[in-house]
């Protein structure tokens, strides 16, 4: 005791002293940013507030990004639709600011996320605001989708990103034992990235803080959906960079269509795409021109499995919110719900009453459980997913209700639907919705809900509810996807250590966590000597040139003393082996013939 009882003193002094030091507020700089184009303060003329009435179709206007709100379909501007010979500019200034910040200490990285995080932090509901505007969503919907998880990954790069990118020692195996082994993990140089509309602040911020902290620049095209907003949280970004001493041109965000696109995949280094599986491979396909790594999210139709032994209350909360996560728009979201026959007209009716209490309406007009639709003409696709499953045989048990909507904004809403008696020969059940829609199917056993749920060209993530956690991890193991969640939904996502990502139409590759890090990097080995200059390598002399009569019988001798697996025959071997090394090198047969 007399020998553990300075340790315990000085453990605990040391976490004693590192608690005070955490009470100490860190001198992170502040950033002014000018908001003045987003805030929508009531002083607008009606000549800059129109509404918008977008044309039905395809633009044929490519040289512009209209922008308007989806839930008062008030016109916000347009943006150009960069050339490729513009692209490959904003590639070119980011690339010659990379080669001096790859240089940059691991310090400066973290003084440019505080920055960040301490603005994010302070302007919560201008950044949730404007996300709502350009998107439709609710305010809360931002907040958990935009906010939290932006938050998080940059508290866990803080924590833990250092770590995961210094050099990291591996074992050197038996025949190398006099050699150090490690992997070093160095800037791809530009990374570019081409992300969705869903959440307009995360999936800038996402792709961006992972680069920039492992020392790369980075472009991303925002969606023409969200380019309103995407170019504000530019400004964020740039006054961040200009704080933190970092060269100003590290990240750029540009905006247009499928040429900007385009001409983007074909002048970085890596490309992280978040979309359509369509799209996916048209990058897929374009980055094979110049081989360079791809990762694609391309969307997911997660399976929702409750087991008879739950909560049904309590499932059914976490359901509704999982189906109607950012305003319909789901990421992520659960889109099949296969609920245990004996609990099923009980889930059912609790679901029922949740919905029947959602309002949708504008999000910034009142209180609304439930935004607009961002996409124009998507509620018409909802709908006729809705009427080809009505027409095979489902029914709707219950609709949400609208709230005061303007006549020009109706099309743009959604109300969430909750349909039973639904089966896999409907579309409903096989394309990705993306929309406020619960259609709920009955299981009878485990078996028969692990097939149903992988019967699906979708493979993001899962949900298994179970009174039993050990029967739940089960079902989740036997699932064929990216990610699962037990008694819970997208809580993966909160976690940024864990990597996001999917299987089969659901893309391949990940971001977030320890592989999504590593993976903006050039992963690259490297042996040295272990105790040089004193141990160097050397050819053995019965391999040297020219070969003796007996080099095969050295190597075959060799292998034995290395990986035998019986330790008398691998000494026996040994012993060949320094026999052999001691020998004269006799003369080779076919040297021998030569002379």
């Amino acid at each position: 005791m007399a020998f553990w009882w300075p340790l315990l003193v000085l453990g605990f002094a040391y976490y004693a002293c590192r608690f005070l030091l955490m009470l100490i507020p860190p001198n992170v700089p502040s950033i002014e940013v000018d908001a003045s184009d987003v805030l929508d303060d009531g002083t607008q003329t009606k000549e800059n507030s129109y509404i918008y009435i977008p044309r039905k179709g395809r633009s044929t206007q490519l040289d512009k990004v209209q922008c308007y709100e989806p839930a008062t379909m008030k016109y916000l501007g347009f943006f150009p639709a960069l050339t490729p010979d513009e692209v490959r500019e904003h590639v070119a200034q980011a690339r010659k600011a990379q080669k001096t910040w790859a240089k940059s200490s691991f310090k400066k990285r973290r003084l440019f996320l505080r920055i960040l995080l301490k603005y994010i932090i302070e302007h919560q509901e201008l950044i949730c605001e404007t996300s709502s505007r350009d998107t439709g969503k609710t305010m809360i919907d931002a907040s958990l989708g935009e906010i939290m998880t932006t938050c998080e990954k940059i508290t866990w790069l803080l924590a833990e990103g250092e770590r995961w990118l210094k050099p990291e020692y591996r074992s050197s195996g038996r025949s190398m034992i006099h050699k150090r082994s490690k992997v070093e993990f160095h800037p791809l140089g530009v990374i570019g990235a081409i992300v969705s509309w869903n959440y307009p602040f995360h999936n800038i911020f996402n792709p961006m803080l992972a680069a920039v902290f492992s020392g790369n620049g980075v472009v991303i095209k925002v969606s023409e959906h969200a380019s309103w907003s995407g170019c504000f949280y530019a400004q964020i970004i740039q006054a961040a960079l200009v704080a933190a001493g970092a060269p100003e041109n590290l990240v750029h965000i540009i905006t247009g269509f499928a040429e900007t696109g385009q001409a983007l995949v074909s002048s970085v280094d890596k490309i992280i795409f978040v979309g359509s599986p369509g799209v996916g491979k048209m990058i897929m396909k374009n980055a094979a021109e110049t081989l360079i790594p791809v990762t694609l999210e391309l969307g997911g139709k997660d399976a929702f499995i409750v087991c008879e032994d739950v909560d049904v209350n309590h499932v059914a909360q976490i359901a509704v919110r999982a189906a109607l996560q950012s305003s319909g728009q789901n990421c992520a979201g659960a889109e099949r719900f296969y609920v245990h026959r004996d609990v099923y007209t009980s889930f059912v009716a609790q679901i029922g009453k949740i919905v029947k209490s959602i309002c949708v309406g504008p999000p910034l007009a009142g209180k609304y459980d439930m935004g607009a639709i961002c996409m124009q003409e998507h509620a018409d696709r909802l709908q006729s997913l809705v009427d080809d499953a009505l027409a095979k045989g489902a029914e709707i048990a219950i609709r949400g209700s609208f709230g005061n909507l303007g006549e020009d904004a109706v099309d743009q809403f959604f109300p969430p639907t909750v349909l039973v008696n639904v089966n896999h020969k409907m579309r409903l059940m096989q394309e990705e919705a993306f929309g406020p829609i619960i259609p709920i199917m009955k299981f009878s056993s485990d078996e028969e809900a692990i097939k149903l749920a992988n019967d699906s060209n979708y493979g993001l993530g899962c949900a298994v509810f179970s009174g039993s956690q050990r029967r739940a991890k089960e079902i989740a193991s036997q699932l064929h996807c990216g990610m699962a969640a037990i008694n819970d939904f997208a809580s993966n996502y909160m976690c940024q250590s864990l990597p996001f990502g999917g299987v089969k139409h659901s893309g391949f590759g990940r971001f977030a966590g320890v592989e999504g890090l590593r993976a903006c990097c050039l992963v690259k080995s490297v042996v040295e000597d272990r105790f040089w200059p004193y141990i160097k390598t050397t050819i053995p002399k019965p391999l040297q040139y020219p070969v003796a009569e007996n080099c095969f019988e050295f190597q075959q001798s060799l292998v034995e003393a290395l990986y035998g697996l019986n330790m008398w025959d691998r000494l026996r071997a040994l012993v060949n082996v320094l026999k052999m090394l001691t020998e004269p090198n006799p003369t080779t047969t076919g040297r021998a013939r030569s002379q």
